[in-house]
């Protein structure tokens, strides 16, 4: 009797263990009821084949039956469906973007996926439509600007953010569990809905983050997921923010040798990096203010990304002259991003060095977008929710890895870091050429994605695509 009740008792485990997380925490499942979306798009016209719904989820997974949050989500159904393969899953970056706005807009995808998959996103936690806090800084404390300048400036951020997160914190139940191991359920719970026995994805900047701990997680669940300008989760936080002021500096490097050749760059024939060193003397010298040398560099980060280089051209030249650099958005959810990556910078000492680390490899640029992202961190809660590893993925279909070369935001050095993690569930594609977001570059990058997603065609170790 006893030997048969453990039998019991054992074999229950393993049909459990078999379950969905949502099925393991008692969770009954979920029937998402498709509607007209709300009309908050006014530049997007109206698409029959786009519907919303939402996705009840547990603010707190380790709580299955306590409050719960509903995700905003958004599909837009396969132009053929005689020829539909399933549903993919788009994840979206930042962490701030909306996925339910790509999927109503509709231009982050190519023909073929436009008409053979059923296209769906969602708003991440504390996102858009999804418990985005709404709250405004404390009007009587100072917001020091980047980089800081001493002890005073540091602890005045410190204060600066957690008053902020005071303030947000009531008016979004999940401001405390945005994190992306939360998200990685939120989208097992999701793909469970869709009736997807696995999941195809495909990650975008941050969101390849979801889409590595996502495999990492569900590894049998797993049919696709492409991960498209990657994180790199493992880093310190001087790796962190050394790694993107040297990808930063390295697309800086592409523009100015752009410059060089080219008539259409208003400072052909002109020393770029000097006419570039006189903004920043400006700016040291407080003519920008309130903007810093931070700001100046936020242009270059944001027009490299495109790249734009013709515009970033102007601008530089403008700045140089004396007018102030324009404002550049940086938006980013610091719920989730904060507690994927702990700001572990005690003092302005530290701070300092980490400062230093960056400009060791960023002579022109200084600092990169790591720099924002620790001083908008100063003063989270520790430990994280989800602190930084290295990769433990086991799946059937090797992850597809793609990348441009010359990348300001998540560089190529990521990118040959995570295939490193992956090993053989891994698989890197290089676009040799410039700017964050490849997909729909070239036919080249078009063709291996979608072969991959269609058809689960994993590309052959090392393949390139070149530049337009």
């Amino acid at each position: 009797m006893f030997r048969r009740t453990v039998a019991v008792a054992l074999a229950a485990l393993t049909v459990l263990a078999g379950l969905p997380g949502a099925a393991r925490a008692g969770l009954p499942p979920q029937r998402l009821v498709w509607s007209e979306c709300a009309d908050d798009l006014p530049d997007v016209p109206p698409d029959e084949r786009v519907r919303c719904a939402r996705l009840r989820v547990p603010v707190d997974w380790a709580r299955p039956h306590g409050p719960t949050v509903d995700l905003a989500v958004a599909r837009r159904s396969a132009r053929l469906p005689e020829q539909r393969v399933g549903t993919l899953v788009f994840g979206p970056g930042g962490p701030g973007d909306s996925g339910v706005e790509r999927i109503r807009k509709g231009d982050r995808f190519s023909h073929e996926l436009l008409d053979r998959f059923d296209l769906v996103s969602f708003d991440p936690r504390t996102v858009a439509r999804t418990a985005a806090p709404v709250c405004a800084p404390d009007p009587a404390l100072r917001k020091p600007a980047v980089p800081l300048t001493g002890q005073a400036d540091f602890d005045a951020a410190v204060a600066y953010n957690q008053a902020l997160w005071r303030r947000c914190r009531p008016t979004s139940p999940v401001f405390d569990h945005a994190d992306t191991l939360s998200t990685v359920r939120d989208l097992d719970a999701l793909r469970r809905a869709l009736g997807e026995r696995r999941l195809s994805f495909h990650g975008s900047s941050y969101g390849t983050l979801l889409g590595q701990q996502y495999a990492e997680r569900y590894p049998g669940r797993v049919r696709a997921v492409v991960l498209e300008g990657v994180f790199d989760h493992s880093l310190d936080v001087r790796s962190f923010v050394r790694t993107q002021a040297a990808a930063l500096q390295d697309s800086f490097d592409e523009f100015v040798s752009w410059c060089d050749r080219s008539p259409e760059c208003v400072l052909h024939a002109r020393d770029v990096r000097a006419v570039w060193a006189q903004a920043l003397a400006r700016a040291d010298r407080g003519e920008y203010a309130p903007r810093t040398a931070f700001d100046v560099t936020a242009v270059a980060l944001g027009l490299l990304a495109g790249p734009r280089w013709p515009q970033l051209a102007v601008i530089v030249r403008d700045m140089a002259a004396g007018t102030p650099p324009p404002e550049v958005n940086l938006p980013v959810s610091v719920a989730a991003f904060c507690a994927d990556w702990p700001a572990q910078v005690r003092d302005y000492a530290a701070y300092a060095g980490v400062v230093r680390d960056a400009r060791a490899v960023a002579p022109d640029v200084r600092y990169g977008a790591g720099l924002l992202a620790v001083q908008t961190c100063l003063g989270w809660p520790s430990p994280v929710r989800n602190p930084p590893h290295e990769l433990n993925v086991h799946t059937r279909t090797p992850l597809l890895l793609l990348n441009a070369r010359h990348d300001p935001r998540t560089g190529y050095a990521w990118a040959v870091n995570v295939a490193r993690q992956l090993g053989r569930h891994g698989r890197l594609v290089t676009y040799e050429g410039w700017g964050h977001g490849t997909y729909q570059r070239t036919d080249c990058t078009t063709a291996v994605v979608d072969r991959y997603l269609v058809d689960l065609t994993v590309p052959a170790p090392g393949t390139r695509c070149s530049a337009s």
